[in-house]
C-alpha cells in the first residue's frame, strides 16, 4: 500500500514537517522527483534541519528511505546533507538507497542553469540554478547519466562526452566562469555515493509492497509547478502531480491508497509566474515577516497572498486529494479580517477555472471575506480548542474544495499538529 504526500500550492508548504509528522506510520518513506531545489525544513528538538534530497523519513532510524527514479540527483549537495544528519546520530548507510535509474546532476548543468537564466534579462523564469531543468533536459533528449553508470569502467568517458556537448551550448552562451571546483567536488563527491546503498529502486520498492510494507511517497515543490499542469512556463522541470509517483518510483496506479495534500492556510510563491492573490501591502509584508517566508534553499524572500481556493480545487482535482492539512494556520492569528480568493475575473467574466496561460491574461481575484479569531492558535492541542472564527474560516474552505481538512499545523514543532 501506498500513501502520498504532495504540495497543493507553488511549494514552501511544510511538508518535511508533516512527512516527518506521519513517517511513524510507514515502513518506507520515498522521494519520487524534483532535485535539491526542494528543501523540506525539520526541527529535531530545537534544531532547524533542512532536507534538499534526503528523504524526511531519515531521522527515524527503523525507517527505509529511498531516493526514487524520478529524482535528478546533485550528489555534491547529498554528501553535505548525509554529513549533516549524520551530527545527529543517524546512521544514513543503514537506511539510506538510492534509485540506480536516478539521474545525476552535473557540473555543467548548473553551469548551463545559470548560463541560460542570465541570457532572458526581465523574462527569468527565477530558477534556483541548481541544474536541475538542464538535467531533466538530458534526461528527456536521452543524453544523461544515471546513478548506475557510476559502476561502468567507461562511466569517465561518458562523462567528458556530455560535458563536450554542454561545453558548445555554454561557448553560445559566452559563459566564461570557472567550473573547475564544482567539477573537483563532483567527483569528490561521486566516490562517496559509491558507498552508500545503490539499489535497483523499482523491484526494490515492489518487493516491500509484496512484503505488505506501508509506503509513503514524498513529493517536492507543489502542484501549481507541475512541468504540465503548472503556470508555465513559471514551473519545475518534473511532474510533482500524483501521478508523477508512478513513474518516478516505477510502482503501478492501485497500489496508491491515500493522496494526502498540503496548503498553508495562505499563499506563497518563490521567483517568478502569475500569483493572482499576491498581496503588495504591508499585510504581505506581516505574512513574510510572522510566517519567515524566505526560501529554504535560496533564503529568497516569498511572495505572500490570500490563500486562492480557485488553484486549490484545481490541484485537489488533478490530484486526487483525499485529505488535507493546513500549515502555518498560527500565522493568522492576529489578523482582525482574512480573504479567500474563489474566483477570478477576467475580462469582465468571473471563472472559478484555471485558465490554459496565466501570465497572458490579467486576473483580478474575487474575494470572500471572513473575520479573523485575534487569540493564539499555537497551543490548541484538539478540534475542541479551535476558535469559533477559524472553524467557520476552515468550514467554507472544506465545502469548496469538497475534500475536508483533516489536520491543522499551528506551529513549527514536531507536535503542533492537531486532528481536525
Amino acid at each position: 500500500m501506498v500513501d502520498v504526500i504532495l504540495g497543493l500550492q507553488w511549494g514552501d508548504e511544510g511538508k518535511g514537517k508533516i512527512v516527518d509528522y506521519f513517517a511513524s506510520q510507514y515502513d518506507v518513506i520515498a522521494r519520487f522527483q524534483g532535485g535539491p531545489n526542494a528543501g523540506h525544513t525539520l526541527y529535531i528538538g530545537d534544531k532547524k534541519v533542512v532536507l534538499h534530497q534526503i528523504p524526511s523519513g531519515i531521522f527515524h532510524a527503523d525507517k527505509i528511505n529511498l531516493i526514487g527514479n524520478g529524482v535528478v540527483l546533485d550528489v555534491v549537495t547529498l554528501k553535505k546533507e548525509c554529513e549533516a544528519v549524520a551530527a545527529f546520530g543517524c546512521e544514513y548507510k543503514k537506511n539510506l538507497f538510492i534509485s540506480e535509474r536516478t539521474h545525476l546532476i552535473l557540473p555543467t548543468h548548473r553551469a548551463l542553469d545559470k548560463a541560460s537564466e542570465q541570457s532572458k534579462g526581465n523574462d527569468k523564469i527565477g530558477s534556483t540554478l541548481k541544474g536541475i531543468g538542464p538535467a531533466y533536459m538530458d534526461k528527456t533528449g536521452r543524453n544523461g547519466l544515471r546513478v548506475g553508470d557510476l559502476l561502468r569502467k567507461d562511466f569517465r568517458n561518458e562523462y567528458d562526452k556530455l560535458r563536450s556537448k554542454h561545453q558548445q551550448l555554454l561557448d553560445n552562451f559566452d559563459f566564461q566562469e570557472d567550473i573547475s571546483q564544482w567539477e573537483s567536488d563532483f567527483f569528490e563527491a561521486l566516490e562517496f555515493l559509491k558507498g552508500l546503498n545503490i539499489v535497483n529502486g523499482e523491484y526494490f520498492i515492489n518487493e516491500q509492497i509484496s512484503q505488505g510494507k506501508r509506503i509513503l511517497a514524498e513529493g517536492a515543490q507543489g502542484s501549481m509547478l507541475d512541468v504540465d499542469f503548472g503556470t508555465f512556463p513559471f514551473v519545475t522541470s518534473s511532474n510533482t502531480i500524483s501521478a508523477g509517483v508512478c513513474s518516478g518510483l516505477g510502482i503501478a496506479p492501485q497500489k496508491i491508497k491515500e493522496v494526502i495534500g498540503i496548503t498553508k492556510a495562505y499563499c506563497t510563491r518563490v521567483g517568478s509566474g502569475p500569483f493572482p492573490t499576491e498581496l503588495m501591502d504591508a499585510t504581505g509584508a506581516y505574512l513574510r515577516n510572522t510566517g519567515n517566508e524566505f526560501g529554504s534553499t535560496t533564503g529568497r524572500p516569498r511572495r505572500c497572498g490570500w490563500i486562492d481556493l480557485v488553484a486549490l480545487r484545481f490541484a485537489c482535482m488533478i490530484n486526487g486529494i483525499t485529505q488535507i492539512v493546513m500549515t502555518k494556520a498560527d500565522i493568522l492569528d492576529a489578523l482582525a479580517e482574512l480573504k479567500v480568493c474563489t474566483s477570478y475575473r477576467i475580462d469582465g467574466q468571473e471563472t472559478a477555472s484555471i485558465p490554459f496561460q496565466m501570465n497572458h491574461l490579467n486576473i483580478e481575484a474575487v474575494y470572500q471575506t471572513f473575520a479573523g479569531w485575534n487569540t493564539s492558535s499555537a497551543q490548541m492541542t484538539s478540534i475542541e480548542d479551535m476558535p469559533v472564527e477559524m472553524k467557520k474560516y476552515i468550514d467554507f474552505i472544506n465545502q469548496y474544495l469538497g475534500v475536508s481538512i483533516q489536520y491543522i499545523s499551528n506551529g513549527p514543532g514536531r507536535d503542533q499538529l492537531v486532528s481536525a
